[in-house]
């Protein structure tokens, strides 16, 4: 199972019951999470446009942040195969740290934010005796940010707990949407 920190499935007009249930358990970091575009933003000439289009099918326009992912929710979905939407599953890594933490966390950019997402992840990943997390993400590649690092441990800890069955899965209710793809996110 691959996790993507991507929406996959846009919802045709309401907002997803994934993104509210997220944003639930987010509380006060609820806004890390960006509201995921209307279908119809996909083949938008713009912005200009990509508002039009959200507002004629939701009522709302669209936020310029979930503008800026609507070309690269158009990559993803361009190769993730319908078959396959159980091989590729969204995740919202601060939702997963929420849920391995039992509350929300710092901002993930603080020392502090770093420090609590380790300590909640380290149990959680079979690393090998002797393994010091926190050393790990210090040993990160060049250009990769401690938050980046962290944040890719617990969409991976989000696709194991799918691959067996355990996952919490946000939106499960809601099914798919009009061309197929899963409206969920999974934790």
């Amino acid at each position: 199972v691959v996790a993507v920190d991507m929406p996959i499935g846009l919802p045709a007009s309401a907002p997803r019951a994934a993104d509210r249930q997220a944003r639930a358990m987010l509380g006060p970091r609820r806004s890390t999470l960006f509201p995921t575009p209307v279908l119809a933003v996909l083949d938008a000439s713009g912005y200009t446009d990509a508002c039009r289009r959200s507002e004629l099918a939701c009522g709302r326009r669209i936020s310029i942040q979930a503008y800026n992912l609507v070309p690269m929710v158009r990559q993803l979905r361009q190769a993730v195969p319908l078959g396959a939407a159980n091989r590729f599953v969204e995740v919202h890594p601060e939702t997963s740290f929420v849920a391995l933490a039992g509350r929300p966390l710092a901002p993930k950019r603080s020392s502090r934010g770093v420090a609590e997402r380790v300590a909640a992840l380290g149990p959680a990943l079979d690393l090998d005796p002797g393994v010091d997390l926190a050393d790990l993400v210090a040993s990160r590649p060049r250009g990769v940010a401690p938050d980046d690092a962290l944040d890719a441990l617990a969409a991976a800890w989000s696709a194991r707990r799918f691959a067996t069955g355990v996952a919490r899965v946000l939106g499960a209710d809601d099914g798919c949407d009009p061309t197929g793809y899963p409206l969920r996110i999974v934790v």
